[in-house]
């Protein structure tokens, strides 16, 4: 097995994936939000969805689908809260 395959089944390796995933995930996030609703997640909500598992970050990914309105972000957080 080559160093680079060693290397990526490392725990590290694996944890620093996931971590890059996580920021790519809340990224596309506050991106879809913004422009579906035409405006900024607040600070206090975006900091919420970075505290979030990845795969409760591809839930909201498709949940966000079903908003009606920015409003209906905070109550989908709170709902999930840790």
């Amino acid at each position: 097995m080559s160093y680079t395959a060693l290397i990526k089944h490392t725990r590290v390796y694996q944890e620093a994936r996931e971590e890059g995933r996580e920021e790519q995930a809340v990224c596309l996030i506050v991106r879809q939000l913004k422009k579906r609703f035409g405006q900024q997640v607040s600070e206090e909500a975006r900091a919420q969805i970075e505290s979030l598992p990845l795969p409760t970050l591809e839930t909201l990914s498709e949940d966000l689908l079903d908003f009606t309105s920015l409003d209906d972000l905070q109550p989908w957080l709170d709902a999930r809260a840790i």
